[in-house]
């Protein structure tokens, strides 16, 4: 049957073209003959010593891999014995590991001495990341002879947060509708949701928030508990936990009390209560999920108490269980003479030590929101006492959503290399969240999640890879992003070699092409409603800090916030290693500029040029780099399936158009403002300022 099913479904894949569906787990006949019947003859049978459901799933991993990538069946059997030639599974720990032991979720794999292949993992779900990892092993086409591989997760808890709501839209999504069916369950389980774990375990990913951190106090009744436990049931063969986010005054609004406060006995036992039902029907049950006060959510902050009450209310509540909670540092207050860059920090600095140890505070990479290009939150290095989460955004709701392509591992890795200098040099924001920095007895990492309804998951197909690269580097943040897109391109796309060079190029200089059109310089996001129309004129809002001008703060002067001593003096946050790099304007990097200094149209940079000279190249040259882009891809065509190829050439061309759309608007109206003529190296826009704006207004209205 099995066999029926494959060629069904390669006869589907020649018929109508590659969909994405199957991301990077496309486990097609190898090409290269004497490597595939190399193969074959190492893995004659499977191997499975044990009977968990985790174990059973990586065993039917196995199978479902080397019969696409071999093209033969091989056995599973319940105990090699003597025979040899297979692959073997093993719950234990691994001989010879080295100077790494096996912790929970490490795998060993070993090769040919004892005539098998050998998966160890101290844990079920270490041996089924094993069996990933030896796949991945095939697929990129790299040798199993004599194979010696131990890894070993850096990271204890690798999450992905879903921003998804109950009416099945996602905030901040754009491939589509929700992936889960509220509406059918728990009476109906979309097979989907088992090729979503799937996915995810290739990658080490061992939890899910499957609800927006904007949450609905639904979740918190037992309508929704019974949907959730549905879902826990096809996550848990995969080593997936599922966490909720949570509305936190749900005890008020569902509960029935009077009050939400943290520090009131009965909302305290509601609290319990509620988690003793989830644990009944979720006996895995992971933890919650908390965004309070913050962006107009209530919290605990409304009953005068502090995050650290209304987080120990809830690790209270998680005592019995293991369980854990992720409260978030996503705040800041309107308050027009505030620099929201400061908010984190200072609200949550104070209270460093008195969180519960089951709580463990989640701070997104950057300062303000998730821009192309951030400095680390200085949050990083200031709490020794609470263990700090790193939360990066997958999803591209600052990189031009899924038209754009824009290949993020360089933007995790910037952060993760950054240096804090909190105990001297070599104190990366990557040895924070590990927890080898302040010994934190908790370490975790999540990513607001990119996938959605459509069939290829992503939308764009090569966001594809920032998946793929978040959880790669969850489990290891040591890995190269050019390794990844490696990986990534040969298991997903294609194994030809100059193709594979070309598409990695492509990849490596997207986020660069991407930053010089849109925010060149550390020029600050122009703030929009849908967070994608390029409006740097707006002026009105709610609230200051949602308007364009609070960002920029373009002026007859120059251009840029000042943060330094003479401004708001974000920068006193971070060590005075970080400060020296960054508080001179001469001296400070290009990259950071614009974020810390309030810079002169007419000052001359390091590049030769001015300032107001410097800015029209770079968003020249960026939206020239797109057609480079399209260039590039064109020539990949003999190499990569046609359907994906004619899907990521058509939005190359609407990403070129919309390039020009940022460059004009942007050069137009910091033009009101420099009354400095466009250098005469490059073209004039063709459009006027009235012309772009207009056109920002026509897409609001999408």
């Amino acid at each position: 049957m099995k066999r029926i099913l494959l060629c069904l479904l390669f006869i589907s894949q020649l018929a109508f073209g590659d969909d994405g569906y199957r991301l990077w787990l496309k486990y097609d006949l190898i090409k290269d003959v004497p490597k595939r019947e190399a193969y074959a003859r190492s893995v004659q049978f499977i191997a499975l010593n044990g009977t968990s459901s985790i174990l059973k799933s990586a065993a039917d991993e196995l199978q479902m891999g080397l019969q696409g990538l071999l093209g033969k069946t091989v056995p599973i059997i319940t105990n090699a014995g003597s025979r040899t030639g297979g692959i073997v599974l093993s719950v234990a720990s691994a001989p010879n590991a080295g100077s790494q032991t096996l912790v929970a979720d490490g795998y060993q794999l070993t090769g040919r001495k004892s005539g098998n292949i050998t998966i160890f993992g101290k844990t079920d779900s270490g041996v089924l990341y094993g069996a990933f990892a030896l796949l991945r092993q095939l697929q990129t086409g790299q040798s199993v002879e004599n194979l010696s591989l131990t890894s070993i997760p850096k990271i204890q808890y690798r999450l992905l947060n879903h921003w998804d709501n109950t009416n099945g839209t996602i905030e901040r999504g754009y491939a589509g509708e929700s992936l889960w069916k509220w509406y059918e369950l728990p009476a109906t389980v979309d097979p989907r949701y088992r090729d979503y774990a799937r996915a995810n375990a290739s990658l080490g990913i061992n939890g899910t928030v499957v609800n927006n951190v904007n949450a609905s106090a639904r979740f918190m009744t037992a309508e929704y508990i019974e949907k959730v436990a549905a879902l826990a049931n096809v996550f848990r063969p995969y080593g997936i936990r599922v966490y909720l986010s949570v509305y936190f005054p749900a005890a008020k609004t569902i509960g029935g009390l009077k009050t939400s406060d943290p520090l009131d006995p009965e909302v305290r036992k509601w609290w319990a209560d509620k988690t003793r039902e989830i644990y009944t029907a979720i006996p895995d049950f992971g933890g919650f999920l908390v965004k309070a006060n913050s962006e107009g959510e209530p919290g605990p902050q409304d009953y005068g108490r502090t995050h650290a009450d209304g987080a120990n209310m809830l690790a209270e509540a998680l005592k019995p269980y293991d369980g854990i909670v992720m409260w978030r540092a996503f705040v800041y207050k309107a308050d027009p003479k505030a620099d929201r860059f400061k908010a984190a920090h200072e609200e949550f600095t104070p209270l460093d030590g008195q969180f519960d140890k089951k709580v463990i505070v989640q701070v997104k990479n950057g300062p303000i929101d998730f821009q192309p290009r951030e400095p680390f939150s200085p949050l990083f290095g200031n709490m020794p006492k609470t263990p700090l989460s790193m939360e990066f955004q997958i999803t591209q709701e600052y990189l031009g959503f899924a038209t754009h392509w824009v290949y993020e591992a360089p933007i995790f890795k910037e952060c993760l290399e950054t240096d804090t200098y909190v105990k001297g040099k070599g104190s990366t924001v990557a040895r924070v969240i590990d927890g080898s920095l302040h010994q934190y007895t908790m370490t975790a990492i999540a990513g607001v999640a990119n996938t959605g309804a459509d069939r290829n998951w992503t939308g764009n197909p090569m966001a594809q890879a920032n998946w793929y690269a978040y959880g790669r580097l969850a489990w290891d943040h040591t890995l190269s992003s050019e390794g990844i897109a490696d990986e990534w391109i040969k298991m997903t796309l294609t194994r030809e070699p100059s193709a594979v060079k070309t598409i990695k190029n492509i990849m490596m200089r997207s986020r660069e092409i991407y930053v010089n059109y849109n925010t060149p310089l550390g020029l600050s996001r122009p703030w929009s409603g849908v967070h994608f129309a390029p409006e740097p004129w707006q002026e009105k809002s709610v609230r200051p800090d949602w308007t364009a001008i609070y960002y920029h703060r373009a002026d007859s002067i120059g251009l840029g916030f000042d943060r330094t001593a003479t401004g708001s003096n974000a920068l006193a946050q971070y060590r005075p290693e970080v400060q020296q790099q960054w508080n001179n304007p001469e001296t400070c990097p290009l990259p950071y500029l614009l974020w810390f200094h309030h810079v002169p149209w007419t000052k001359k940079l390091s590049t030769g040029r001015t300032l107001w000279d410097e800015l029209c190249t770079r968003f020249y040259t960026g939206a020239d780099s797109v057609m480079w882009m399209q260039k590039q891809w064109a020539q990949v065509k003999p190499a990569v399936d046609p359907a994906i190829f004619a899907d990521v050439t058509g939005r190359l061309i609407t990403q070129h158009k919309e390039a020009i759309w940022w460059r004009d608007s942007w050069v137009l109206y910091l033009q009101t403002y420099s009354k400095q003529p466009i250098p005469a190296s490059l073209p004039k826009p063709e459009r006027t300022l009235e012309d772009v704006k207009a056109l920002s207004e026509i897409y609001k209205l999408r």
